[in-house]
């Protein structure tokens, strides 16, 4: 155990202000520790790690991993992410967001990304509401739910994260939650591993906002209630469409294969001569007669 502990440790910046700044009992801190054992048990070089986030609670995640940090502007994780391995194409590269941060301003580079491939993985933590800017209702903010800007109940529908995921053109999906932090870790591990566009869902709790609007208790209410409610994919093909109603899906629900987008650029630009730096130089004109005399 004090091994894996060092080892943690090294994905760190510890000289960073910790305790960190999420609220105490957040699942943002549990989806953190769950990425960082992953990194460890595929023993990844840190140096080899993008790490881009947008604006939100979950967006202050790379200030505290030591990987090669973007730390950008809100709904764009995504877009600086896929900037980041068309440059750099043997690194590993991670997107975290929110709910908001990535299905809302962000929706439109989530849907192009899975649509292109690109090889990232997306950790996108659903607390379902902006956490850091008051409480207002998200895109995965259920029917009738209350948020600070809906404080008669949300008269929209969320967004289901795996058909979006999978229509868009994604290779991996998975859902986990901030309960089952030992499969979470699992998954996020075959999403690290996975040749092409991966999410991974984290259904996490807000207890400070969404809680308290919601009357849905504390931290550990909103957590033991995950513990009761979240069925596996794999149980959940045994059991009868009542036995489901008001469950959460949770395991591995997408893992298929795709040509990857930055392999397919790649193979254009050979196709096309390569890159100038591939190509020799060419011979100097001569200068014209004018210009000797």
């Amino acid at each position: 155990m004090a091994v894996a502990s060092t080892i943690i440790y090294d994905y760190l910046r510890g000289k960073k202000k910790f305790p960190h700044v999420w609220c105490p009992g957040c699942g943002i801190g549990i989806t953190m520790g769950a990425l960082l054992r992953a990194f460890a048990d595929l023993e990844i070089d840190k140096n080899d790690v993008v790490m881009v986030s947008g604006i939100g609670c979950t967006g202050r995640m790379p200030v505290y991993c030591d990987f090669h940090t973007l730390h950008t502007t809100h709904g764009r994780a995504i877009a600086f992410a896929t900037g980041a391995k068309i440059a750099k194409p043997n690194m590993k590269v991670i997107a975290v967001c929110g709910d908001g941060d990535g299905l809302a301003i962000g929706g439109n580079h989530f849907i192009h990304a899975a649509r292109r491939n690109i090889d990232m993985t997306v950790v996108l933590v659903n607390n379902k509401i902006y956490g850091m800017t008051g409480g207002q209702y998200s895109p995965t903010t259920p029917h009738t739910k209350l948020g600070s800007t809906a404080p008669h109940g949300n008269v929209e529908h969320p967004f289901d994260v795996y058909e979006l995921t999978k229509g868009a053109g994604a290779t991996y999906f998975a859902r986990g939650t901030v309960y089952h932090a030992t499969l979470l870790q699992s998954l996020m591990k075959k999403a690290l591993s996975k040749k092409g566009f991966s999410v991974v869902e984290v259904m996490s709790n807000c207890h400070t906002l969404y809680g308290r609007l919601n009357r849905e208790g504390s931290a550990v209410k909103m957590i033991e209630w995950m513990k009761e409610n979240a069925v596996n994919i794999k149980a959940a093909s045994r059991k009868t469409p009542e036995e489901l109603e008001g469950k959460v899906l949770i395991g591995e629900m997408l893992d298929i294969e795709r040509p990857e987008y930055c392999e397919q650029y790649e193979a254009l630009i050979d196709q096309l001569g390569g890159r100038p730096k591939d190509k020799p130089e060419a011979e100097e004109s001569p200068e014209p007669e004018e210009i000797k005399k």
